[in-house]
């Protein structure tokens, strides 16, 4: 008799994309210093002093672009995070107040920082369920969010998650060709459950006749339950483009989404999304005005198991005050601190490589993970694929000892993502934000090492996302902002700086 030992699957293979030009000075400044020596060689037909009076401004400007941090950015970069916070410090905006108090008018509490352009609509699938539309108005995008509750993966047979993981990854690819679709967002949110539903549940359904020991075990299990549980929310949103030019009707555009929900749930379902709905526009503000105010939580509940909805709008799921400071966000009930991924895991990872990331934590109000996601067209993704391999085969050539040792295992990965690419998969840029929400600002501490901590398990690499928390709490958020399209400069130009 003989037993064959079951071979967990690994996966990974990602490659954190490479910036052109010489070393750390990317695109920008390796045309600078090409330009700069051309311009020192004229003056140096003129004089010596000429040539050394050009060059030495020019090695002056161009050294803080060879100067990088850990996560990649360069001394300029830096310097513009830090003079756009003391700008926004000296303009008082990074302070919100809303409602009747406030000089905004309406008397309303709207969503603030990257939110307060965006309109919520609704429109009903081909199974005529309703689902909200998030109009952003400053990027004239549209996101759906939809909601799953996965299938968990104890007990479950690894070649059923490789199943599972296979199914995602094709769903992934299958974003690329969806038409205007800009990017897409997994937001896992995890909170001490209130126990508000079960207590919905169990209580009503006490018999008066019950003999009063069952009475009391149930009514036991419903005081207790809270403590020991916690509730997991998933949700997926996903960011259109109008397709058809920009001044199409958003009605017509909430149209062409009704067609597609249907599709996109059926893939979630197969990939182990288990039961996967769209979300209501009066669902979405519900989920936001939770993640401002994390003491209402068991009211929101409450309110929608008694009556089957709360009523609540977007124009009024934000919170009354908000204060964003340097490594921090303030919001009416909660303060939270948001980290941003900087390094991928290395090599090979099992499935269950972000589930202490996803679990929930002691100590914390509310936590959330999100992964964004950014497909690639199949033509671009050839390019970038063809382009790695090149590079990832010079860097070989060129190397001696452990560098090229290292060098070759790129070229290894370079060439499996082409390999793969060429028959029909996928290039999705992607990357990992992390908000996590506490009672009081002194918790903050205790909430960073719980952060260092699972990020060690997970081997990945984050920091905390300075001088910026209050847009990136929003990001975190399940309403399809996606980071990308926020920024000044284009794509293009941060990745060749």
């Amino acid at each position: 008799m003989s037993t064959e030992a079951t071979i967990e699957p690994t996966y990974g293979n990602w490659r954190r994309p490479r910036r052109a030009g010489l070393g750390p000075l990317g695109l920008v400044g390796t045309v600078g210093v090409f330009g700069g020596l051309v311009l020192v060689l004229l003056a140096s037909l003129a004089s010596l002093q000429a040539a050394l009076v050009v060059g030495a401004p020019l090695v002056v400007a161009l050294l803080p672009m060879a100067v990088r941090t850990q996560d990649g950015r360069n001394l300029y970069q830096l310097l513009a995070l830090r003079i756009g916070w003391s700008r926004r410090v000296a303009r008082r905006e990074h302070l919100y107040v809303s409602g009747p108090l406030s000089a905004r008018p309406g008397g309303r509490f709207p969503p603030p920082g990257l939110l307060a352009g965006v309109l919520a609509r609704e429109g009903r699938d081909a199974y005529d369920r309703p689902f909200g539309v998030l109009h952003h108005r400053s990027r004239n995008l549209y996101t759906i969010v939809l909601r799953c509750e996965p299938d968990g993966g104890s007990l479950v047979d690894p070649e059923q998650v490789d199943t599972w993981v296979s199914l995602w990854g094709e769903w992934l690819s299958r974003l690329a060709h969806e038409p205007g679709l800009r990017g897409a967002s997994v937001v896992v949110e995890t909170a001490p459950d209130p126990g508000t539903r079960l207590a919905a549940e169990v209580l009503p359904r006490l018999d008066a006749a019950a003999p009063a020991a069952a009475r009391a075990v149930l009514e036991e299990v419903v005081d207790d339950y809270p403590s020991a549980s916690s509730e997991m929310n998933s949700y997926i949103t996903l960011s259109y483009a109008p397709v058809g030019g920009a001044r199409r009707d958003p009605e017509d555009v909430v149209t062409d989404l009704a067609i597609r929900v249907p599709s996109l749930l059926t893939g979630l379902i197969g990939a182990g999304g288990g039961v996967a709905e769209p979300l209501s526009a009066e669902q979405i503000a519900e989920v936001v005005r939770v993640a401002y105010d994390p003491a209402c939580a068991a009211e929101v509940l409450s309110v929608r198991a008694e009556h089957g909805r709360t009523g609540l709008e977007w124009a009024d799921c934000g919170p009354v005050a908000a204060v964003e400071s340097v490594d921090a966000y303030q919001h009416d009930s909660g303060v939270s601190r948001t980290w941003l991924l900087t390094l991928a895991p290395r090599g090979t990872v099992r499935s269950s490589v972000l589930r202490t990331m996803l679990d929930a934590s002691a100590g914390t109000r509310r936590k959330r993970v999100a992964l964004l996601y950014r497909p690639i067209d199949p033509a671009t993704s050839a390019r970038i694929v063809e382009a790695d391999r090149r590079t990832a085969q010079f860097m070989a050539t060129s190397g001696r000892g452990m560098v090229q040792a290292r060098a070759a295992a790129e070229v290894r990965a370079a060439e499996q993502a082409a390999a793969e690419e060429a028959t029909g998969a996928g290039l999705v840029e992607f990357s990992l934000m992390l908000t996590v929400t506490v009672d009081d600002r002194s918790q903050l501490d205790d909430a960073s090492v719980l952060v260092r901590n699972m990020t060690g398990a997970t081997r990945i690499a984050m920091r905390p996302a300075h001088r910026m928390q209050a847009a990136a709490f929003s990001c975190t958020l399940p309403t399809g902002i996606l980071p990308w399209e926020q920024t000044v400069l284009p794509h293009e130009l941060q990745e060749a700086m």
